[in-house]
Order: C-alpha cells, then sequence, then structure tokens
C-alpha cells in the first residue's frame, strides 16, 4: 500500500513539475493571427469547417477537431482541449450566452452569404423560390423577420403571421434543416422556429405550400435534397463553388459573419445548483417529452429490427448450415455469403444512409420503417453467424440419432438440432440484441427522433454538456439490464432440462 502511495505522489508531482493543467494546456488565440498552431473546433460540415480546413496545411500546422454540433466544440473550448470555436455569429452568440468565460473575438473570420438549397433538376422550384424571395425582400417582410430574432429594439416584436385565407393547394413543400443553429433554426418546446423557419413558411404561403419540416443533421442536409428526400434546404447554409458543384443555391436572403470564440482573460464560469439543472434540463418547457418521444421511437424500432432480424438469420443461418453439411443450395449459399459479407464488412450507419437515400430514394416511406429494415438486415448478419456456430458446436451424433429414429432432415434440425442450438448460443444472441439497441442511437442521421437525438436536442437548447448524456446513458443501461434479466431467466428455464 505505501508503495502505491509513493508511485501516486510521484506522478502528482511529475504533473505538476510539467504544468500539466487544464488551465495552462493549449494556445492562447486574439486574432486571426495566433490561428496557426492552434487548435481550431468546427462544426462538421459548415462553412467554418471548409474556411478552417484551410490551416491544416503543413505551413501553419493547426488542427481542427469537427464536432456535430456547436454546442459540443463550445464545451470542449470550455475544458480547454480546443484553443478557439469558429462558427456563424449568431449561433456562436446563442452558444455562449450562459457561458461568461467565453468571449467573441471583435475581429470576423470571414463574410458569408446564405442562401437555400434545390436539387440541380429543379428548376422550377428554384425560380419560384427567387420570385418569392424578391417580394418579402421589396415588401420588406424579410426585414422584419430577421429583427423579429436579432436585435434590442424589435426582438421579438414581429413574429410572422400567415396573411389571412392563405390557401396551400400546391401540395407540401419538405424542408430539411438542422435545428440546433439558434436564432435561425431552434426547438421551442416540439416545434421548430427560427429565422429561416419562418423564411421558408412566408415563401409557402406564396407559392401557396404548406411547409413540413425536417430536422436532420447539418452534413445530410445536401443529400437529403440532392436524392429528392427534401424539396429545400435551408439551415443558414452559405453558398460554395464545392458545395454549388451538386446543389443549387437561391439568391442569398441574409449576409452573416463567422467569428472566433476564444476563452476569456479571467475566465470563470457559470456554476449554478444541481437541481437548477435538472430542471433546467427536463422540467423547463417540458424538455423530458424529447427523451420520452425518442425513447419510445427507439424501443419500437429495436423490438421490430430484433424480430426481423432473428427471422433473417435464421433463414441464412439454416442455408449456411445445410450448404456445409450436404451440399446443397450452393447458388443461395453464395448469395447468403455475399450478404454477410457486405453488411459485415460495412458500418451501420453507412447502411442505413445507403437504405433511405439510395434504395429508398423515390419511395416515400416511414423513417421508422427504414430504420426497422436497416437495422434488422444488420443483425440478421451478425445472428446468422451465431446460429450457425451453435448448429455446427451440436454433436453429429444428435443428427445421426434423430436420423435413426426415422426423422428426415428438416424434422430432426427443428426437433432435435435448433432447441440445443438455441439453448447454447443465447448468451450470444443477448449480446447481439444488446448490441442493436445501442446502435439504433445513430438513426438522427435520417432526421428521426430517437432516444440519443432526443438527448441532443436538449443540449442544444441548453448548452449543458453533461446531464442529457448521463440521462440518455442510464436510460440505455435500463434498458439492457431489463434485457439481460429477462434473457437471464430464460436461459435459465432452459438449462433445467440439463439436469
Amino acid at each position: 500500500m505505501k508503495k502505491k502511495l509513493l508511485i501516486l505522489q510521484a506522478i502528482i508531482m511529475m504533473l505538476a513539475a510539467t504544468g500539466c493543467s487544464a488551465e495552462d494546456k493549449g494556445k492562447s488565440v486574439e486574432s486571426v493571427d495566433d490561428l496557426p498552431g492552434a487548435t481550431i473546433g468546427v462544426q462538421l460540415g459548415t462553412t467554418g469547417d471548409i474556411y478552417a480546413s484551410d490551416y491544416e496545411a503543413p505551413e501553419y500546422g493547426s488542427t481542427v477537431e469537427r464536432f456535430n454540433k456547436i454546442t459540443d466544440a463550445v464545451q470542449a473550448l470550455k475544458q480547454s482541449k480546443i484553443d478557439c470555436v469558429i462558427a456563424d455569429e449568431q449561433p456562436a452568440i446563442a452558444s455562449i450566452e450562459t457561458e461568461p468565460g467565453l468571449v467573441i473575438l471583435d475581429e470576423p473570420f470571414a463574410l458569408e452569404e446564405y442562401a437555400m438549397v434545390v436539387a440541380k433538376d429543379n428548376d422550377e422550384l428554384l425560380a419560384n423560390i427567387n420570385d418569392a424571395l424578391v417580394q418579402l425582400k421589396d415588401d420588406g417582410t424579410l426585414d422584419s423577420i430577421i429583427a423579429n430574432y436579432i436585435g434590442d429594439d424589435t426582438k421579438g416584436k414581429t413574429p410572422y403571421v400567415s396573411p389571412e385565407g392563405t390557401t396551400y393547394e400546391n401540395g407540401t413543400l419538405v424542408v430539411a434543416t438542422n435545428a440546433a443553429f439558434k436564432p435561425y433554426e431552434y426547438y421551442d418546446g416540439n416545434e421548430v422556429v427560427g429565422i429561416d423557419i419562418d423564411i421558408i413558411r412566408a415563401i409557402g404561403d406564396i407559392l401557396h405550400m404548406d411547409i413540413e419540416i425536417e430536422d436532420i443533421e447539418f452534413d445530410a442536409i445536401i443529400s437529403a435534397v440532392s436524392s429528392h428526400k427534401a424539396d429545400v434546404g435551408i439551415a443558414g447554409m452559405t453558398m460554395t463553388q464545392e458545395r454549388a458543384k451538386s446543389i443549387n443555391f437561391s439568391d442569398s436572403y441574409v449576409t452573416s459573419k463567422q467569428v472566433m470564440i476564444v476563452r476569456g482573460d479571467n475566465a470563470s464560469f457559470s456554476n449554478i445548483g444541481f437541481i437548477d439543472k435538472v430542471y433546467q434540463n427536463f422540467v423547463q418547457n417540458d424538455r423530458w417529452a424529447y427523451v420520452l418521444s425518442g425513447l419510445k421511437n427507439t424501443l419500437i424500432i429495436a423490438l421490430c429490427a430484433v424480430i426481423l432480424g432473428v427471422f433473417i438469420g435464421f433463414l441464412v443461418g439454416i442455408v449456411r448450415v445445410a450448404h456445409d453439411k450436404t451440399g446443397v443450395l450452393p447458388i443461395l449459399n453464395a448469395i447468403c455469403k455475399l450478404y454477410l459479407t457486405i453488411i459485415r464488412g460495412t458500418p451501420a450507419m453507412i447502411q442505413l444512409l445507403i437504405i433511405y437515400y439510395v434504395v429508398f430514394q423515390s419511395v416515400n416511406i416511414s423513417k421508422i420503417l427504414v430504420a426497422v429494415i436497416a437495422f434488422a438486415i444488420n443483425s440478421g448478419a451478425y445472428v446468422a453467424e451465431i446460429i450457425r456456430g451453435g448448429i455446427m458446436s451440436i454433436d453429429e451424433g444428435q443428427t445421426e440419432a434423430g436420423r435413426s429414429l426415422g426423422l428426415n432432415y428438416r424434422q430432426t434440425m427443428i426437433y432435435i438440432i435448433l432447441p440445443q442450438a438455441v439453448k447454447n448460443v443465447l448468451p450470444s444472441l443477448a449480446n447481439e440484441f444488446i448490441t442493436l439497441i445501442k446502435e439504433t442511437s445513430i438513426c438522427g442521421y435520417i432526421g428521426l427522433m430517437d432516444l440519443t437525438r432526443g438527448g441532443d436536442i436538449i443540449r442544444s437548447q441548453t448548452y449543458e454538456p453533461f446531464l442529457p448524456l448521463i440521462a440518455v446513458a442510464l436510460i440505455y443501461l435500463v434498458i439492457v439490464e431489463i434485457l439481460t434479466v429477462l434473457v437471464g431467466r430464460w436461459e435459465k428455464s432452459l438449462r433445467k432440462s440439463d439436469r
């Protein structure tokens, strides 16, 4: 014990000697000139990401860390994991409202123009949107919408209201956005609001089209529009040459700038009590509803995917075993091997995106159904190999005994081999089910509200990195523990026949 204490003391002294503390770590950024050699945080796929990438060149020596949300980048800066954050001005202002230890430098990093995105082959819609934008600029509606969210004099005083008698006989305009970009798009209760949302609703009124908002990851917006999963993308998106290669931009509707968020000279961070944080994250504005809604979808997807995945896995596993044992079904076995190779060799997230944006590109299908199909196909590959391994582990004498009793191959497999195989592989199947439940956390990439995304929405509103994540983690833990107990009892009941 004394030796362990001496070792611990030596480590502490070494850390103190090298100055390895959170406060001393990192480089001070006070202007654009300080960015070379700095660690820069950005939101993945944003203009800040594009601009910051230039500093990754060898002559600059900077490191760019890419986060899915500005919230995460700001928290990394707060914890001295990075030196600055490059972000759009208004979201940057919103992200540090409750963080007095962070400041925005007066020097702008870059100026930019925001525009909407439309698919390359949808010129008619693009022309209609541009005509509507001209009308909104001329009659002052655009300025009124922006002033309702930005500025001290008119903020909150001029909410957009659809003109009386507006009809929507021209159908629905599906709009892709990323509701974590306050004040352009963000959640207010269960509703997505903001500058961009009001603008697109005003355009919808002019075009006599109803608006349907799809909240997805920012870097998936262009893919959603180009694959016609959405008609329009609007998310404070800057016109760039690279993006214009795969998408068409509307006329600009607002000018913004990229700014740099840094730690202040006298960094002091707010430290509200735990109870107040719980209230702010879950009770205030009924934010618990995001978690509850996400939990419901997670359970539906996981349960349906497990049932369908087991069915697929059993079929594939039986085909593989039949070929291995008797050499029959060579074509089906080759197809099954190809399926196993592709599914086990590619990430589940890629499979989900391919099924949603490619396989069902031109089909209007429920996102929950897409998720069920994707996760069932993914899980089925692993279940198939688990089942095959379980069947192959059964002594060949069991098969011979069944045949000697007059049972054919199918009867022997159903009544003798499979019951023993399932008993042997039940722990492995339980592990696969647990993995499947946790893998559903990637559903946010297709704009589906799952448990993890519910926590992300809360974080995007409260800028609190700890409690929403812990709450989501605890819920997953409870689900997994319940499943573990149920499988354990099932396994125990099956083992009674071994006595």
